[in-house]
């Protein structure tokens, strides 16, 4: 049987994480794969470390006592198995997801039937069972502007908006992608190896476009696994400070284009996003502080 190392990132989601780590027990027992689980607790100010300890006792919790963000959270666990030696398989978790029957098992044996690839994720469903899109195309110069609503509503669920279909998510069969989601991305131990972990300059957002790019870039590909289903309760911890992450996210975003995309689209999408946000209103200093960052970011 494979090895594997789950790694779950938590702030302030106590309940949802008990109930994360209470299917992925559950799912870890009928798979009989010989995993390894941590938490990492990002400071989290609503019991969630003792609710680890007092409930969830099978797993390793790390309280770092200050908040890592989502990037350096799992990177605090992915250098540790740098150092010591990677598993088969590892698998960065969030901890607002619930792991349905059969998911290990199916991304397991993608991964094994595909010795290319690098990573791979599941189709995610939203709590009321409708579909959530899981995996993307690496954005260009259409998806911010989707966003950032300068383009048709209508074609949001399109390609033009780096979208897949959504009768490949209902299939029974895995289909490339240049990327999946990272709420339940797992990733093969040697690919890791040879691309390095998540690249800490990204405190949280696009983390994973970055990581899959990398990946590509080094010959492996990307999978999503239809037969593999996670809930995925989605913005609950990044929520709770809308400005902050709002910031991030077009921060993060300023960051990948500059690695990948070369200067006319950088030019093109960093023109949008400074005239929407300059002329964006603050309705509160922490907006105004937001608002600064992102054109700061895309200047």
């Amino acid at each position: 049987m494979p090895s594997l190392a789950v790694i779950i990132v938590s702030w302030n989601v106590a309940a949802l994480l008990d109930r994360c780590l209470t299917t992925l027990r559950e799912e870890l027992a009928r798979s009989a794969v010989a995993a390894t689980v941590w938490v990492v607790d990002n400071a989290s100010t609503d019991g969630s470390a003792d609710l680890v300890r007092d409930r969830q006792g099978w797993v390793r919790l790390e309280t770092p006592g200050e908040n890592l963000g989502f990037v350096r959270g799992n990177n605090l666990i992915l250098e540790g198995l740098l150092r010591e030696g990677l598993p088969d398989f590892v698998w960065l978790l969030n901890p607002d997801t619930e792991v349905r029957p059969g998911a290990v098992t199916a991304l397991l044996h993608c991964l094994a039937e595909h010795p290319d690839a690098g990573l791979c994720g599941p189709r995610l469903l939203n709590p009321d069972g409708s579909l959530q899109p899981s995996a993307f195309r690496f954005p260009g110069l259409l998806q911010p502007l989707f966003d950032l609503g300068r383009l048709p509503a209508r074609f949001y669920e399109t390609p033009l908006n780096g979208r897949y279909p959504r009768a490949r998510y209902a299939g029974r069969q895995p289909f490339r992608v240049d990327h999946p989601l990272g709420a339940a991305l797992m990733a093969r131990g040697a690919a890791i190896a040879q691309v390095g972990p998540l690249d800490s300059d990204f405190f949280m957002y696009c983390e994973e476009i970055d990581w899959a790019w990398r990946m590509r870039q080094a010959g492996w590909e990307a999978w999503l696994v239809p037969e593999a289903t996670v809930v995925h309760h989605g913005g609950a911890s990044t929520g709770q400070a809308r400005p902050a992450t709002t910031a991030h996210l077009w921060v993060s975003r300023a960051r990948l284009y500059r690695k990948y995309r070369g200067p006319l689209t950088r030019a093109l999408v960093g023109w949008v996003v400074r005239r929407t946000f300059a002329r964006q209103p603050a309705t509160s200093p922490e907006w105004a502080e937001a608002y600064r960052q992102i054109v700061n970011a895309w200047t």
